[in-house]
């Protein structure tokens, strides 16, 4: 077992990546949360939220992370 050099990930990428995965996982915690709670339509909504910035999260690391 070794050490991952991560020296080459930029600021910017590590940012987006990680503002990205807190709304992702987030809204999907919110989701399985509020349908435990009898909240469907607002656990569905959540969840949404959660497919919609995954689809979102894409198409910024393709448009501005590509190389």
């Amino acid at each position: 077992m070794s050490l991952v050099n991560i020296s080459d990930v930029s600021l910017p990428f590590f940012v987006t990546a990680a503002i990205f995965i807190l709304l992702t996982f987030g809204s999907f915690s919110l989701g399985v949360l509020r349908m435990f709670q009898q909240r469907f339509k607002t656990g569905w909504i959540f969840i949404a939220v959660g497919i919609i910035s995954l689809i979102a999260f894409a198409i910024v690391i393709n448009v501005f992370f590509t190389k």
